[in-house]
């Protein structure tokens, strides 16, 4: 009898040492899941700055190699400061 109740209560232990472990398993893994749902929105983010910055950097690329072949090949200058008009506007 003695034996019957230790093994009822080593089994009741298990049983809420185990039900312990499956509500601090799922806490964790909500925790988790939401940082991972903010890294994957900022990484989304990342990725569209990034695309902005390789654009605008192609565009950089682009002025400037049009800025060398001007100086190059068709021996233009920028003017000086002093020569330029601004108009403005009506």
């Amino acid at each position: 009898m003695k034996g019957q109740v230790l093994v009822v209560a080593a089994l009741t232990a298990a049983v809420l040492g185990s039900g312990v472990g499956v509500v601090y398993t799922q806490h964790v893994n909500r925790r988790l899941f939401v940082e991972w749902q903010k890294l994957q929105a900022e990484r989304d983010t990342l990725e569209v700055e990034w695309e902005l910055l390789r654009l605008e950097q192609s565009t950089l690329v682009t002025d400037a190699a049009v800025e060398a072949v001007a100086r190059t090949r068709l021996n233009m200058l920028a003017p000086d400061p002093g020569a330029i008009l601004y108009i403005a506007p009506p």
